[in-house]
């Protein structure tokens, strides 16, 4: 078995699988063997978490480097090597537009609503209203404060996130994975948060008034282990 089809492998995709396909698959694996959902005492799995994390990882930023140099070269403008009949095209013709990066939807809202890369975490304050944020990976963030109402965080990992005091109203965070955020004193006034995982999440003095947690009577968020201490629910009450 090749390196590349034992990537595939790992992600449990089929060979060829998208760049969508391989970070939802990441994202999926992720969820799933977090040490955080394993019980602390449980070494065995613990180092197996561990492990697959790791597997993961790197299967992921391989396929991704792969797939990204392929359509870097697949989008390359001619070279002066080429032949006059190659070359027909005039230069308008190879847009900037034409390149990889404009392949993303999101590039088309202000510099602001693009989060930077992991090595610059910190957005606290940033304004990120109405943005695109879906399927993003935000986990450890500081957003604290951050301005996300109405922004689209649907299927957004976020675990470890700090969203301290941040503006979620009306946001859509369907399926979004918070697992251990800090949400205290955040506003997620009208937030859908139907299928999101809150386990472990603080949620002290956060509002949450006229949230979407349910279907009639069926609770839809995960909150295992959330602190609501003081949180102001969905139906006005506060949380005792």
């Amino acid at each position: 078995m090749s390196d590349l089809e034992r990537y595939y492998r790992i992600l449990e995709l089929e060979p060829g699988a998208t760049l969508e396909e391989v970070n939802q698959a990441y994202k999926d694996l992720v969820f799933v063997w977090h040490p955080d959902r394993i019980p602390k005492e449980n070494l065995r799995l613990q180092q197996k978490a561990q492990d697959k994390l790791k597997a993961i990882n790197e299967a992921r930023e391989k396929l991704r480097s792969l797939k990204t140099k392929h359509q870097s070269t697949h989008h390359s403008p001619p070279s002066h090597h080429q032949t006059p009949s190659q070359t027909s095209h005039p230069p308008s013709s190879y847009p900037q537009s034409s390149y990889p990066q404009s392949s993303h939807p999101q590039s088309s809202h202000p510099p602001s609503s693009h989060p930077p890369s992991k090595q610059n975490p910190d957005l606290s304050g940033k304004d990120y209203s109405r943005a695109n944020l879906s399927n993003k990976d935000l986990s450890g963030r500081n957003l604290s404060y951050a301005n996300l109402s109405g922004a689209n965080l649907s299927d957004t990992f976020m675990h470890k996130v700090n969203l301290r005091g941040a503006n979620l109203s009306e946001a859509n965070l369907f399926r979004a994975n918070l697992l251990l955020a800090d949400l205290r004193e955040a506003n997620l006034r009208a937030a859908n948060l139907i299928g999101a995982d809150l386990s472990g999440a603080d949620l002290r003095g956060a509002d949450l008034t006229g949230a979407r947690i349910r279907s009639g009577e069926r609770l839809l968020v995960k909150l295992i282990g959330a602190n609501l201490a003081g949180a102001i629910m969905p139906d006005g009450a506060i949380h005792q």
